[in-house]
């Protein structure tokens, strides 16, 4: 799973994604990164939209996601194989609203020294990543204003040689059952399909991206940075 990232610019997101992102100023996440609950861009068939990072369900009683049972809950990562069936998100699965997340790079937390160290995840082609997500968008009961807000969604990694490194593992259990996860990158040729094509279609695009594909390494010695900044 994902707690931090940053954020391609506005300009990226036309550039590269195709979409105008108006904002009235210099939007915080340009240089700060994101997390859990915080505001940052995500891009849907109909354009480019801001939202929070922690999906909004429409049993939430307010904009930090909470269950059914008014208890905050943790929305900002979703399992890809039960996205269809889980409360939080299996209404935007089942309506079609997918979603990619642009990003720089990701981290994620490293134990192999024994303790954590944030392992930083960019493309060492100097593309963004697009990340792929549900959005949904939630009416708050005091205002009646649409929130938009999104998760991202997490798959499998337990195979992958790089990425199979990362997260802390629980020594009860084989390597090959761990259950280690990892955001999934959507490539440029599939973006449409994504973005546009039936629930039946979506899980053949999901895949492990090509080790030789990620510059990683530690994040305070961060890797290469995609050139379109």
């Amino acid at each position: 799973m994902c707690n931090r990232y940053r954020a391609v610019s506005v300009t990226v997101i036309r550039d590269v994604f195709g979409f105008t992102l108006i904002e009235e100023a210099q939007p915080l996440y340009a240089t700060t990164g994101i997390g859990p609950l915080q505001q940052g861009p995500f891009i849907h068939a109909g354009g480019a939209v801001v939202g929070q990072w922690g999906l909004i369900p429409w049993f939430s009683k307010t904009r930090r996601p909470t269950g059914t049972g008014g208890r905050p809950i943790s929305t900002n990562n979703c399992r890809i194989e039960t996205a269809a069936t889980a409360p939080s998100f299996k209404t935007p699965w089942a309506r079609g609203q997918r979603c990619l997340i642009p990003a720089i790079d990701y981290d994620e937390p490293n134990w192999e020294s024994g303790r954590n160290v944030w392992w930083r995840f960019a493309r060492r082609d100097g593309q963004p990543w697009a990340l792929a997500g549900l959005w949904t968008e939630w009416t708050d009961p005091a205002t009646g204003e649409l929130v938009p807000s999104y998760t991202m969604l997490t798959q499998n990694c337990d195979a992958h040689p790089v990425l199979n490194r990362m997260h802390k593992p629980d020594p009860s259990l084989p390597p090959d059952a761990q259950d280690k996860r990892a955001v999934i990158p959507v490539e440029r040729e599939h973006w449409a399909q994504w973005l546009q094509g039936d629930a039946a279609q979506a899980p053949g695009l999901v895949r492990l991206p090509d080790a030789s594909l990620i510059a990683h390494g530690p994040a305070e010695a961060a890797p290469a940075q995609p050139s379109l900044l």
